[in-house]
């Protein structure tokens, strides 16, 4: 045998073992070096540990009887009967096609819309313009959405708003938006639209900086106009970027935005806008059954597990990059 490919040799280590243990020598030294930026870790760490990893436990609650008396330890097993009833159930499936269908309206809609005003922005060069329209569509993120929801109720009411005043100027009937299964679906996309697209181009246009100028330069002295280099290098630049936001969206599929639904619907619309997140409130807290609720976030949580490894699987075959 090779004795240059032997692990253990007469003296106890071979070549391979050598070169092993030096490379984790040298990450022990480099994390060494660097211990003060490894001591900045450990609050958030701790802050993971305490309010992501160890609420975890509390997922035992799906496979029992839970009575809030008992605590964990002494309430029923049950198994798996609370996900055959989720499964089973006319109710979810409803609140279930309602997550899929806004999630995947924001997706195809939203989605796209802050590349766009990062490629745009990116060609402005009156940085007195650029910056106020930054202001301008950056701000509607900080306010909460029990503010946004007063805003767009006060707007679109049937009594008096802007929206139903022009309705009526131009000879129609005043709707009532927040009481139509019509029309809420495409409140919840839209709103969610004004309040976040121009937040979530930040990532897009801190992508574009990182592009290099020296490309544009080549490229505008071989002739090539705005549009050419947008379509040949900005996309191309900041399409690991895309990848890595879409597969990260992709995990949050099934979260279509509970606390912007619990601000704006009512009863009279559960059966186009109840989805999983509010489904969940209302079962957990109104009704109480705390077993059922969490085998539904459960549920809601494997599914997006799944997307996501599905996402990055299939990011790497068609685009050779991937979250990892």
């Amino acid at each position: 045998m090779n004795t240059e490919v032997q692990v253990i040799t007469e003296s106890g280590v071979g070549p391979i073992g050598r070169k092993r243990a030096r490379k984790r020598e040298g990450r022990w030294r480099f994390a060494w070096r660097n211990r003060d930026y490894y001591l900045l870790l450990v609050p958030g760490l701790i802050f993971l540990f305490l309010f992501k990893y160890a609420p975890m436990y509390g997922i035992v609650i799906a496979f029992q009887d839970f009575n809030i008396f008992d605590g964990v330890r002494g309430s029923e097993w049950v198994g798996l009967e609370h996900f055959q009833k989720l499964l089973h159930s006319e109710e979810f499936a409803t609140v279930f096609t309602n997550t899929l269908l806004i999630s995947v309206y924001k997706i195809v809609i939203l989605f796209p819309i802050p590349i766009l005003i990062a490629l745009i922005l990116n060609e402005v060069r009156l940085m007195i313009f650029k910056r106020t329209i930054q202001t301008i569509v950056y701000l509607p993120h900080f306010l909460s959405w029990v503010i946004i929801s007063g805003l767009f109720v006060t707007i679109l009411s049937p009594s008096g708003g802007l929206v139903n005043q022009l309705i009526e100027a131009l000879g129609g009937k005043p709707v009532n938006f927040f009481m139509s299964n019509d029309y809420f679906r495409s409140l919840v996309v839209f709103t969610a639209g004004w309040k976040e697209v121009g937040w979530n181009a930040i990532v897009f246009i801190a992508a574009i900086a990182g592009i290099e100028q020296e490309q544009y330069e080549s490229a505008a002295i071989d002739g090539a106009g705005r549009i050419r280099r947008m379509i040949h290098i900005t996309l191309p630049g900041i399409l690991p970027t895309i990848a890595l936001m879409f597969i990260l969206r992709l995990g949050s599929v099934l979260d279509a935005g509970t606390e912007q639904i619990l601000t704006m619907y009512n009863p009279v619309v559960y059966n186009t806008g109840d989805v999983i997140g509010t489904y969940v409130y209302r079962v957990g807290l109104g009704k109480m059954d705390y077993s059922f609720s969490t085998a539904v976030g459960l549920f809601n949580s494997v599914v997006g597990f799944i997307l996501v490894v599905a996402g990055n699987f299939i990011s790497r075959k068609l685009l050779n990059r991937g979250i990892w």
